[in-house]
């Protein structure tokens, strides 16, 4: 037997250990600090939407702009250009380097970077700090969907990442509840919008004690020709789950195994049968953000547009709309692997586009609260499907370079976004707004419903296949 050929029958021997573990504590402990990981990067992330009237009350984002980008639109489209570069040209780092590694290194990357955006002083200063810590979430964004893929036993997938947006985003509720406690205010002397960015910069501290508790991906390991610490690892995590049962775990199943390669070559998504894949989710992304940010981003200002309140009563709004967040995913899991991932993507556009409809013509604010958390609801099981969806699509030795080079069309569209929804407001209000964002669902429906491949209960390289 060639060594190739005995490498990779080894490799499948270690693939189909991990495939048959079942779901005990160690498994979701394994989930959950992955996700703590994500909750710091949620906490920028959202942070966006928050802060912005901050800024514009200290007179920060005032007279600044580059070309089409003016005030606040200059903030948010340095923040999603940042995300660009991370996931366009630097998504590959998680296949070179390993997923454990650029973990690590983007989580402290937008954690330092956002500490420093804190203390600065003009618009340029503000936005260029945003983009370099938006670089660092871009990373992170494509690393923690590959790692759980990799991770994670087939048949439980679509739980584990509805599990992760979960915890993810229940640091949206609590980025909006501090935002709308500080950014009003003046806090020893400095403006609330600071001391925001100042509490998510400290989740640097915590990046060595989640460090800790995570393995390096054994299909990774298995890619770079590390076979024995692949097999140390799955024996790690074998262990552990057999612990949790008390128990001898059940016997392997057959498993495919995939071409072992270090790092995949760029070209590899434009081949049969990735290009078809490729292209769907370049459409996906694109148009998915209008959406997803397109209210996430704009809901204090889209209420105040609405029933004409002020900055304190729409934050504080936004708050309330903000805690359905995590309630999203929750109920995900409880069908997360019972049906295919791409007709869950279909239901939920579709329920972003009706609720944003009927969002569009309340008046009142308790009407403006309930269709805000439908619509909450709806994004945020989009939001967990396409990130589960996403990184089953392609193999290990090119997955996160192509989840970030598709995912970086979400991201270079919402830098666009930002300004065409502010234009949209301005023309003809928030029932253009959501026009345009139901215009964007049926492109999500095409996409996804028309060309999706199936990914429920298989094998990562049987999907491959």
């Amino acid at each position: 037997m060639s060594a190739s050929a005995s490498m990779a029958q080894e490799g499948a021997k270690i693939l189909a250990r991990l495939d048959r573990l079942p779901g005990t504590r160690s498994i979701w402990i394994l989930v959950g600090l992955l996700s703590l990981g994500g909750m710091f990067e949620f906490y920028d992330l959202f942070m966006t939407a928050y802060v912005i009237p901050g800024l514009i009350h200290a007179k920060i984002l005032v007279g600044v702009g580059v070309g089409i980008f003016q005030g606040p639109a200059l903030f948010v489209a340095a923040t999603f250009t940042g995300l660009f570069i991370g996931t366009f040209v630097f998504g590959y780092v998680a296949d070179k380097y390993g997923r454990r590694v650029i973990f690590t290194f983007s989580l402290l990357w937008y954690c330092v970077a956002t500490l420093i955006m804190a203390f600065q002083n003009t618009g340029y200063t503000v936005s260029f700090w945003r983009l370099v810590a938006g670089i660092g979430l871009g990373v992170e964004l494509v690393t923690i969907d590959t790692y759980i893929s990799e991770l994670m036993p087939k048949q439980m997938r679509g739980r584990a990442f509805a599990f992760n947006q979960m915890v993810t985003f229940a640091v949206v509720p609590i980025v909006a509840f501090i935002a709308y406690k500080l950014v009003p205010t003046t806090v020893f002397g400095m403006d609330g919008w600071r001391w925001v960015a100042i509490i998510g910069a400290i989740g640097a501290i915590f990046v060595w004690v989640i460090r800790l508790g995570i393995p390096e991906s054994p299909r990774w390991l298995l890619n770079q020709g590390r076979i024995a610490e692949a097999e140390a690892v799955t024996a790690m995590i074998e262990d552990r789950v057999r612990q949790d049962l008390g128990t001898e775990l059940p016997p392997p199943a057959p498993h495919d195994v995939d071409r072992m390669e270090k790092v995949g070559h760029f070209s590899e998504i434009w081949e049969p049968p990735y290009r078809s894949r490729t292209i769907m989710m370049m459409v996906f992304q694109f148009f998915q953000t209008f959406g997803f940010y397109g209210f996430a981003a704009w809901v204090p200002t889209l209420i105040a547009e609405q029933t004409h309140i002020n900055l304190g009563s729409s934050l504080l709004y936004a708050f309330i709309i903000a805690i359905a967040n995590p309630f999203g995913p929750m109920i995900a899991i409880t069908f997360a692997d019972k049906f295919e991932r791409k007709w869950q993507l279909v239901g939920a556009a579709i329920g972003i586009a009706v609720f944003g409809m009927l969002f569009a013509m309340q008046s009142t604010i308790p009407m403006l609260i309930v269709f805000g958390v439908l619509i909450t609801l709806a994004n945020n099981i989009l939001s967990y499907s396409f990130h589960a969806y996403q990184s089953e699509l392609f193999p290990t030795r090119v997955r996160a370079r192509a989840v970030g080079f598709t995912y970086s069309f979400s991201r270079i569209s919402t830098v666009f976004a930002a300004f065409i929804i502010g234009a949209f407001l301005k023309w003809g209000g928030t029932g253009a707004v959501f026009g345009l964002i139901a215009f964007a669902m049926l492109m999500v429906v095409i996409a996804i419903g028309g060309f999706g491949p199936r990914t429920r209960d298989l094998q990562l390289e049987q999907i491959s296949h």
